[in-house]
């Protein structure tokens, strides 16, 4: 399927790869690994042919159709669905050709082509796609404008997936998903029928989704069978048993200098010595495999640890405005030393309620306690986006120490992997995993008594997520994770919380229990789609129906709600204007009109909600007739 022979190519002069050669055979599942900035999205490049190598080339197999996703995700008025199904450009040829032919030769040779790539079935396997990556039926019909950035790469996964190329390419697909979605996408790849090379450093992700490991390293590539901790022990026994040749390839070789320096001076030893020079010169060196050491992550505890709970939620309803609630009826704590993950589909509520916990967003009811002395550290990807991107890693160091030296904060750069080479670099210009270990030095520098991590590990690669693994595991304070890296919640974690259904409860199983709940709750998903596309079609259309009947009820009492909320702003406006000092003797005219003006607003007020609630139970009623919920 893929031939790279001898592959050279450089950047500015610096080589990324020096005759560099691998063969990925069909059906395959190849995972791509290596250390940040070594060249794993630039070989990509080359395969796909955006840029040209200086040297050798890499073959592919002809008429071969390739997956990618694009950088431009979809972001028009079509629907998830409708986005999707265009992703199979031949059925939809086929389908248009279908309406306007009338040979029937070519009439039955384009249905034989429809039913051969199973063209009616593709809204079944479209929704069950989206499904897997997060996307309710409801959701499925939404224009993709509707939608988040991340939400978007997602459709575009989606649409990828669908169009079943003979080969995917895939670069970090997990980073935009939660634990279900990754779990579903392993499953997806793990029983792909095509080709699949994919870049990742989901460690669990690699382990139960790949058949072969290719390594990136000291500008070469290579191949490893199995999963990721196989490729791992095969590497370490490698450079073990190389080590102790190399052990005695050195004891070899003093021996034979102390021969040659001992007797070359010696005519009856002179041929010996000689045979032993030449033996020398033809020794090649073994070859050893040396990584480069990882910079620590060093994540300061607190000082004095806080009595329990530092945080406690009590019957809390939390939302964004007064009539939407995302979650109800919180009854958690968070004590000095408790180690949560996160769990939950994306949309359920998990951002959510880290925001409540890190008290930017208040209770809409019930109450939430928090340690007076409590100090929080935030990790999340708005926060990356939040640096500054002309500002300098020092920068950002020196505006949190100003009473330090130079020395002082370079080493507290230094310790986080930033040495000279990044610690002038603007923020903008840093790589994802340079700006991640930015952020965790800035969230660290007080010494928080909780770290609330949000994807903490997406731009890190294996070695770098290893060593956040270490460090958390160090770390003195309270953690809450939220990650769809089930290592690092393994790892890190012993107690697991489910956002779910509106509301936030403890997980009793294990992060292996929830991956088979999830692959089963997708396999039975899939049996109900079996029992028919043209159920759900038909269902579809009957609940498009009835929203379209529904309609000008639901725009009814909407509006009446809109006025309602005018009308309560303009009584705040009267009340306040009311409460001006002295405005009884200094303009009594003025008073008696303000409070004309506030019988008015008061009477109707009264009368529009009277009409909402009447509005509001008819469409209620209606909706029930309807069969909708």
């Amino acid at each position: 399927m893929l031939h790279i022979n001898d592959l050279t190519y450089r950047i500015e002069g610096r080589p990324l790869f020096t005759q560099a050669t691998l063969a990925i055979s069909k059906g395959h599942k190849v995972g791509l690994v290596g250390r940040n900035g070594i060249g794993k999205s630039t070989l990509f490049r080359l395969i796909k042919g955006d840029i040209s190598p200086d040297d050798g080339d890499i073959n592919l197999r002809k008429n071969m159709r390739m997956g990618v996703v694009d950088q431009e995700v979809p972001s028009g008025p079509q629907s998830l669905m409708e986005t999707v199904l265009a992703a199979d450009t031949e059925r939809m040829a086929l389908l248009e050709e279908a309406e306007i032919a009338t040979e029937p030769n070519r009439i039955a040779a384009i249905h034989t082509r429809l039913s051969d790539i199973n063209a009616y079935s593709a809204e079944a396997r479209a929704g069950s796609i989206l499904s897997g990556l997060g996307f309710s039926g409801e959701a499925q019909l939404k224009p993709c404008s509707d939608f988040s950035g991340g939400w978007r790469m997602r459709v575009a996964l989606a649409a990828m997936l669908f169009a079943n190329p003979d080969m995917l390419l895939l670069d970090e697909p997990t980073n935009y998903l939660d634990v279900e979605g990754a779990v579903w996408l392993e499953d997806h790849i793990r029983t792909y029928p095509g080709t699949a090379f994919i870049i990742s450093h989901d460690r669990d992700f690699l382990n139960r989704a790949v058949t072969h490991i290719a390594h990136l390293r000291d500008q070469k590539l290579f191949s490893y069978s199995g999963g990721y901790d196989r490729f791992e022990a095969t590497l370490a026994e490698q450079n073990r048993l190389n080590m102790a040749l190399l052990g005695k390839q050195e004891d070899e070789r003093r021996k034979l200098e102390a021969f040659v320096t001992r007797f070359k001076a010696k005519a009856s030893k002179a041929k010996q010595a000689q045979s032993r020079v030449k033996r020398l010169e033809k020794m090649k060196p073994v070859a050893t495999i040396i990584s480069a050491p990882i910079a620590p992550i060093d994540l300061p505890g607190p000082e004095r640890q806080l009595s329990p709970p530092i945080i406690r939620f009590d019957d809390v309803k939390l939302g964004y405005s007064d009539d939407i609630t995302i979650l109800r009826k919180l009854n958690q704590r968070i004590d000095p030393d408790d180690r949560i993950g996160i769990l939950g589909k994306n949309g359920e509520g998990k951002s959510t309620f880290a925001k409540a916990v890190m008290g930017s967003l208040p209770a809409q009811d019930g109450f939430i306690k928090r340690h007076k002395k409590l100090r929080i550290g935030y990790f999340a990807q708005h926060q990356i986006d939040a640096l500054n991107p002309k500002e300098s890693a020092y920068d950002h160091v020196r505006a949190l120490m100003p009473d330090a030296t130079e020395a002082q904060r370079r080493a507290r750069l230094a310790g986080f992997g930033l040495g000279v080479k990044n610690a002038e670099t603007p923020a903008g210009d840093l790589s994802g995993g340079e700006k991640a270990r930015l952020l965790f030095s800035l969230i660290g520098f007080n010494k928080p008594h909780l770290l609330v991590l949000d994807e903490p590990a997406n731009h890190l690669d294996i070695d770098s997520r290893a060593e956040l693994i270490k460090s958390l595991n160090a770390y003195e304070g309270a953690v809450l994770i939220i990650s769809h890296d089930r290592n690092l919640l393994e790892a890190v974690v012993d107690r697991l919380w489910l956002v779910n259904k509106g509301t936030v409860t403890s997980y009793d199983g294990s992060l292996e229990d929830y991956r088979v709940f999830q692959l089963e709750k997708d396999k039975s998903n899939k049996k109900h789609e079996s029992k028919g596309d043209n159920a759900r079609k038909s269902t579809r259309k009957q609940a498009a129906e009835a929203r379209q009947r529904l309609a000008p009820l639901k725009k009814n009492y909407t509006r009446l709600e809109s006025a309602i909320k005018d009308n309560q702003t303009k009584l705040k406006d009267i009340d306040k204007a009311l409460s001006a000092p002295d405005l009884f003797s200094k303009d009594p005219e003025k008073a008696v009109t303000l409070g004309k003006q506030r019988a008015a607003v008061l009477k109707q007020i009264e009368e529009l909600e009277i009409q909402w609630l009447e509005a509001l139970d008819k469409y209620e009623t209606a909706k029930a007739i309807e069969g909708l919920e």
